[in-house]
């Protein structure tokens, strides 16, 4: 009866401790990207971190006063987890003042893996959602 008992115990502090540990870990990998306002005279924008749920995409949208996502003006490659300092390259030139969204997209729905496939409304290489909120911010070109 003894045995049963710390059986039944240990499963107990199983599964209390576990689902909290692995809330824990999730909840400090969320995905999320940070940016700050900066010179793009070079062609290039630049976020200082982005956590990726998955292997994707770094995406540069043009957006307005409506902060909607516009255009997109360049793109980097991301990997699952951490990314730090990652670059995209402008496809396009953009002016000081304006404004533009870096937004975490997916690497799912494309037909080649790691290829951005990805055009304004499409589903291949789509943005990543968190409670229905798109994963962004947004800067200003100086």
């Amino acid at each position: 009866m003894t045995s049963r008992f710390t059986v039944s115990t240990a499963s107990l502090i199983a599964a209390l401790v576990l689902p909290t540990t692995v809330l824990a870990a999730a909840h400090s990998m969320a995905p999320m990207v940070e940016g700050s306002n900066q010179d793009v005279s070079g062609g290039s924008v630049t976020a200082s971190k982005v956590i990726a749920p998955e292997d994707g995409w770094l995406v540069i949208h043009r957006t307005g006063d409506d902060m909607k996502p516009g255009p997109v003006v360049g793109h980097a490659m991301l990997k699952e987890g951490e990314n730090t300092d990652v670059t995209a390259t402008l496809d396009e030139a953009v002016a000081s003042g304006d404004k533009l969204m870096l937004m975490v997209h997916g690497e799912t729905g494309g037909m080649k893996a790691g290829e951005f496939e990805y055009t304004l409304g499409a589903k291949e290489d789509g943005p990543i959602r968190v409670d229905g909120n798109l994963v962004m911010t947004v800067i200003t070109a100086e």
